[in-house]
């Protein structure tokens, strides 16, 4: 998204555009993990796939009643807020005694996380874990339905993207090959670098773009 930015989209449309390039990887992750994904307190992977395309829905919306200008300034701050949930899921305390999230507090969680994620979706990933093990799920497990999860609440808001003229179809198609060798690559990857170290860069570039679209803001 920041570099559709500086090749000159408006914050919004570059969000958009963004959101539908990344949509085919996303659905490969899903569909490659399905068969481990699971409920979550009483509530079934059914029931949290409808919350989940719900919430991606009304994010959509929402962003598309934003104004780019609203949308400019409040993006720095979703980048730091998307930074910090990295950081803190890479780096924080791991608490194996954190207490369990019932039906009432996954549902409420899960829709909010959709909301966002249908919105900006920035660090959806470490929330939807977060709250996944919370109510009692393993973590290899809550990888899994997240990943499932995630693919389901975007294509809620590509959806309604697809009918937004600041897609920009030609963008779009290159960034999504892209995202899918670099995956594929990444894939393989991973198992080379350090990834205490990767994870590091990650934040670094997180708070990079954040300080830089403060100051491109003001």
């Amino acid at each position: 998204m920041p570099l559709l930015i500086l090749s000159g989209l408006n914050p919004r449309a570059a969000n958009i555009t963004s959101a539908v390039a990344l949509f085919p990887g996303q659905v490969a992750s899903g569909w490659t993990g399905r068969n481990l994904a699971a409920g979550a307190a009483t509530l079934s992977v059914r029931t949290l796939v409808i919350i989940s395309f719900l919430g991606g829905a009304i994010g959509a919306g929402l962003l598309l009643v934003t104004s780019p200008a609203f949308f400019a300034r409040l993006l720095p701050w979703l980048i730091l807020f998307a930074t910090l949930v990295f950081a803190w899921g890479s780096f924080g305390p791991r608490r194996q005694d954190a207490g369990h999230l019932g039906t009432v507090g996954v549902t409420a969680a899960q829709f909010c996380i959709s909301v966002y994620g249908g919105y900006f979706g920035g660090g959806i990933g470490f929330l939807m874990l977060a709250a996944l093990t919370a109510s009692g799920v393993t973590m290899r497990v809550a990888g899994a339905t997240k990943n499932v999860l995630a693919a389901v609440m975007n294509a809620a808001a590509v959806v309604i993207f697809l009918f937004s003229p600041e897609v920009k179809w030609g963008t779009a198609a290159v960034l999504s090959a892209g995202a899918i060798l670099g995956g594929v690559i990444g894939g393989h990857m991973v198992r080379k670098v350090n990834e205490r170290v990767l994870r590091v860069l990650v934040v670094v570039i997180g708070l990079a773009l954040t300080v830089g679209l403060f100051v491109r803001g003001g």
